[in-house]
Order: C-alpha cells, then structure tokens, then sequence
C-alpha cells in the first residue's frame, strides 16, 4: 500500500466532513488516520464560514437572533446535513429500546422518529440561542463562538475514532474511520484545541480563557458519555453515532460559552 501523505488525510477530512470540493484520493484506514486526526481543521474552517455569515448579516443591520439562527445552520449546510441527521437517528436508536440490531435498522431508515425529531428541535433551539445570547455580547463572541463550537464538534469525532472503539456494522463510515486513530494521537489533538481555543479567547479576558477551555473539555465529556451509551447499546460507532457526537458535542460548547 503506499505510504499515506499529509495531503491524503486533508482530502480525506475536508471530502467526507465538508461539501467543500475536495476530491477523496483514497478510501483506506491510513487516508482515515489521517483524516479523523484533520478532522478539527474541517471544523476549524466550517465555524470560520459559519461567523463570516452571521457577521455579514450584523454588519447589514439584522439582529443577533437572525445572525445566530444563519450562524447555526452554515454547518448542516456544509455538511449536507449528515450531523443532524445522525444525531436523529441515534436519538431514534437508542430510544427505541429494541435489541442493537433492531436498532441499528431503525437508524439506518430514512424517515426520522419522534426521538429524533424532539432531540434535533432541543439541541438546534440550545445551539440558535446560545449563539445568540454571545451576539447580544458582542460580534466577535458570537463569532469565536461559532469557530469554537465547530472545531469542537469535529476533534469529538478524532476521538471516537481512537483505537479501541469498534464499529458496529461491517461498512459503512463508521466502520471505515473506527480505531484508526491511535489513542496518543487524539489526546494530543484534543490538547492542541483546548489550548489554541483557551488562548484565542484571551482576547477578551482570563475569565474567558477559563470558560473557553471549560467549554471544550465539557463538550468532549458529554460526547464520551454518548459515545459509550452508544458503544454499549449498538455494540460499537456507526456514521450515524458520529453525527450525533458532532452535533452534542457543538450544542455543549455553545451553552457553556454562553453561560456568565
């Protein structure tokens, strides 16, 4: 097999995380490796998308709310709307209370459950109002916001692809990206963001820095505790489970951002 470049994991992250137009060179674990690790690179520039959106509607006179609701719906755009639809179904999974494989088949139809729809209806209305409420604060808030929750969402999937977790069907993404990211590599991820997040708030205050890296960390902690809930239940990560991650772990950031 030949030897994985720094390029195939970019591709690999932007191509499957993103509607950005790049191109996927290869579709192995090593490209997926690579990926899951730039995964927080694709967040990094979905969140970037997302507040110059909200900010060129502030900057036209429209409200915090209308900048916020925009801001929070430029991710399910650039990402086809897979996370939210993910987040549906292993809402729709694991409230079902049938056994992980009645489950699984529950999740992998296409219409969506009264789980999913209460669950995507909470966490977008937590998502839109937390976005709003950093607005009220000031533009550059509700714009580091936004950045930070969207590289967040994606470092929680660098780190359910570590080593260990298992897939839960044969194929699919999930089964694709599962343990391929060796466990030493996500923790550093994991630091490398916490760090770059907590520094870039220092902007505005050492308060804020507090927050920031609180917001991070809680995030990834409330995004493990559904990554093992789902581990357990459906005996191991599906592409749905990662979008409901993304999803639960951006809400998380939000909210805490915005809390003080």
């Amino acid at each position: 097999m030949p030897r994985t470049s720094p390029l195939d994991g970019l591709r690999f992250a932007f191509g499957t995380l993103t509607v950005f137009p790049v191109r996927v060179t290869r579709w192995d674990r090593q490209a997926a490796r690579g990926g899951m690790l730039c995964a927080p690179l694709a967040g990094l520039a979905v969140g970037a998308v997302a507040a110059a959106v909200g900010l060129v509607l502030l900057f036209l006179g429209a409200g915090a709310l209308l900048a916020a609701v925009t801001t929070a719906a430029v991710p399910a755009a650039l990402t086809r709307g897979l996370h939210l639809d993910g987040l549906a179904d292993t809402a729709d999974g694991l409230g079902s209370g049938k056994p992980a494989e009645d489950a699984l088949r529950i999740m992998k139809q296409s219409d969506i459950g009264p789980f999913g729809v209460i669950t995507l209806v909470f966490v977008l209305l937590a998502q839109t109002a937390a976005l709003a409420q950093a607005y009220d604060a000031s533009w550059a808030r509700g714009a580091f916001a936004a950045v930070v929750s969207a590289t967040v969402a994606r470092l929680a999937l660098t780190l359910a692809a570590r080593a260990g977790v298992p897939a839960a069907r044969p194929e699919g993404l999930g089964a694709t990206v599962a343990g391929v990211v060796p466990l030493r590599g996500a923790l550093l991820a994991a630091v490398a963001v916490t760090g770059a997040a907590a520094a870039g708030s220092a902007v505005f205050g050492p308060y804020d820095v507090v927050r920031t890296g609180c917001a991070v960390v809680l995030a990834l902690v409330a995004a493990e505790a559904l990554l093992r809930r789902c581990t357990r239940r459906f005996g191991g990560v599906t592409g749905d489970v990662f979008g409901g991650l993304a999803e639960t772990a951006a809400a998380t950031a939000l909210v805490v951002l915005s809390l003080g």
